[in-house]
């Protein structure tokens, strides 16, 4: 069965009260989802493999570590794109990978628009970016499309799950282990994670109209 590791962290906690109310706005939003992809993400790297380095400082050569792994942040568009960004911050040598998957809304199955993967991927560890785990369709496909272009190890790394998400990773998936803020109730009969937060996308990118989805 997938590990599922839902932060402690008050700071996460506070964040993600912030993100989730109505009255928060695109601009406000999009940095909270930065903000708390990067808390998330040092959560989610704390077991990373390193390897022993020496540095010469201005006073001599001090031993050091770097990370052992090649890391590699795949947001699922469009959501995950707000998530890379506070990634890439923690991590700013990683390679960045883009799977364009969507919702079919009368299926709920992840239908893929957008694959672009090098021919010869060098990653031994995929962050797979998703701000909502909700049926779990788009992170399992997702996992599949990684796996099959050799990626060794992967971990999922997402704002709220529901149940039902986690579930069909663990089934589907139980070698991934996920890095959550926050897990919710449960899923709505639209497959929207209840209380949740609405459409992660819309509200990122200010294509919401004027009504809260949940």
């Amino acid at each position: 069965m997938s590990s599922v590791y839902a932060s402690s962290h008050p700071i996460v906690h506070q964040k993600l009260a912030a993100l989730r109310g109505v009255a928060t706005r695109p601009p406000e939003f999009r940095a909270l989802v930065r903000s708390l992809a990067l808390l998330l993400g040092q959560e989610a790297t704390a077991d990373l493999p390193t390897r022993e380095v020496s540095v010469r400082t201005p006073l001599g050569p001090a031993r050091s570590f770097v990370l052992a792994d090649v890391v590699g942040i795949v947001p699922v568009l469009r959501a995950g794109l707000g998530m890379a960004d506070g990634l890439i911050e923690l991590l700013p040598e990683a390679e960045v990978w883009h799977i364009g998957l969507y919702r079919d809304e009368a299926t709920l199955r992840p239908m893929e628009y957008y694959n672009k993967l090098p021919a010869r991927p060098r990653l031994t560890v995929a962050l797979v970016v998703d701000p909502m785990l909700a049926t779990g369709g788009s992170a399992v496909r997702t996992c599949e499309i990684l796996k099959a272009a050799g990626v060794p190890r992967l971990k999922l790394i997402s704002l709220i799950a529901a149940p039902e998400g986690i579930a069909r990773m663990a089934q589907a998936m139980p070698d991934v282990p996920i890095h959550v803020g926050a897990v919710d109730d449960r899923l709505t009969d639209v497959a929207f994670i209840y209380p949740g937060l609405g459409d992660a996308g819309d509200r990122q990118f200010g294509t919401t109209p004027d009504r809260h989805e949940s």
